[in-house]
């Protein structure tokens, strides 16, 4: 493994996956908003490289288009290539209806679960041409199961779910494989950011209870599950969602 680059890789998910492929051998990126979480999985993977390959630090936010340009040139720049993507940025937020604040929680959802995908996605896609790349966007259950306190979250991995179809039949002919990794509820830092309290608390131990594996999902099972995608094991795999999820969907 050579190379992978990892959005939003600071913390939680991100941080879990990216130490994977540094413990595999691969050239990684970390970045995040965070400088210190930042600098603190950077050097978890510097010392997990058999290779002693110092991961490559990135401090940026995925909401501003600047800053994912400077993402990419950054890392081409400094790797000259790039072989996998792994498409994490995001976060959950409450949503309602009947909240006032809706549409600038929507807005804001699309812009940093949606957007920025699909900006870094199109500033990639040259370089994974050149490597016949990997992409693999991290979803999630709630794209196809609906929630009625996380409405704006399901709209927006709803979209990464179709634009993950829509690239894997436009870049299949140039040797590009799109894939997304859909997880159900996984405890990490994220749920912290999602702003919804006792709500959460309560949405994470239903799903625990009424899961058929009677539990919810662990970082591990996503890293496992995005690990496949990325690798050769996966070589006729496209366009396709992963369901990591226990089988909660059918619940």
């Amino acid at each position: 493994m050579e190379y992978m680059h990892g959005i939003s890789s600071s913390g939680g998910m991100g941080a879990a996956m990216v130490n994977y492929f540094a413990r595999k051998g691969a050239q990684v990126v970390v970045n995040g908003r965070n400088g210190a979480n930042v600098a603190k999985v950077a050097n978890e993977c510097n010392i997990a490289s058999p290779k002693k390959l110092k991961a490559l630090q990135i401090i940026a936010d995925v909401t501003k288009d600047d800053d994912c340009r400077r993402i990419v040139e950054t890392v081409v720049c400094h790797f000259g290539r790039i072989d996998i993507l792994v498409n994490n940025a995001g976060a959950g937020a409450f949503g309602s209806i009947y909240d006032p604040k809706l549409m600038q929680t929507f807005d804001h959802m699309m812009k940093l679960d949606v957007r920025s995908v699909v900006l870094i996605t199109q500033l990639a896609v040259p370089h994974l041409e050149r490597t016949k790349g990997v992409i693999v966007n991290i979803s999630s259950t709630l794209s196809v199961k609906p929630n009625v306190h996380f409405m704006p979250y399901c709209l927006a991995k709803c979209a990464i779910d179709m634009f993950t179809k829509c690239i894997a039949l436009e870049l299949g002919p140039k040797g590009i494989r799109v894939n997304s990794v859909n997880p159900t509820a996984v405890r990490t830092n994220f749920q912290s950011a999602t702003g919804a309290g006792d709500i959460l608390v309560g949405v994470l131990k239903h799903l625990e209870e009424t899961n058929p594996l009677r539990r919810i999902g662990t970082t591990q099972d996503v890293v496992n599950a995005v690990a496949f995608l990325a690798s050769q094991e996966s070589a006729f795999v496209t366009g396709t969602h992963l369901m990591v999820d226990g089988a909660s969907i059918h619940v």
